[in-house]
């Protein structure tokens, strides 16, 4: 409870002071996974929507100066996906993976791919705790290897991730209201 009455202070702090809430990741030395978790103050099954539906991923996922384009979507085990990221210059960045597990509205497991990167497959679980209308996602992504976790970490990844979030935080705004 303590770390949910945190978050909540210090999102609405920076709601107060403007700017963007960070989203907390844990990154142990030595260990391969990392662990982002963020409290969103809307129901669960909003949140679970909006990771899964493929017209809603697009207004969300990946830093603002990209847009994403859901090329395949199917949530199911077994189903795959594939998201294209367009930036500047007409530079696009493929990624992909596979769903392992989907338990609407607490869970996904699935592999994350950079296209880019061939062979690093990293596997994801996104959990959803309700929080009495509340939802704290905690995204635990764990990689083949220490290397391939601090790589991500040194590629810049935590801001696009923070960004990302915000921009996800603002959709469940909207979504919530309408």
């Amino acid at each position: 409870m303590a770390e949910a009455g945190w978050n909540e202070s210090l999102d609405k702090l920076a709601e107060v002071l403007g700017g963007a809430a960070k989203t907390p990741l844990t990154a142990e030395p030595g260990k391969q996974e990392l662990v982002i978790t963020r409290i969103f103050d809307v129901p669960r099954d909003l949140v679970f929507r909006a990771y899964t539906d493929p017209e809603l991923v697009p207004r969300w996922w990946g830093p603002r100066s990209y847009t994403t384009t859901v090329e395949e979507m199917d949530v199911r085990p077994g189903g795959t996906w594939r998201y294209v990221q367009h930036g500047a210059g007409g530079n696009e960045y493929g990624f992909h993976g596979v769903y392992h597990d989907v338990t609407p509205p607490e869970r996904l497991i699935y592999t994350f791919e950079f296209e880019p990167m061939p062979g690093h497959v990293a596997l994801e679980t996104v959990t959803l705790e309700d929080l009495n209308g509340r939802t704290k996602v905690t995204d635990r992504v764990v990689y083949q290897t220490v290397e391939d976790r601090d790589g991500t970490l040194q590629s810049g990844m935590e801001e696009g991730m923070n960004e990302t979030m915000d921009r996800f935080a603002d959709l469940l705004k909207e979504l919530s209201r309408g």
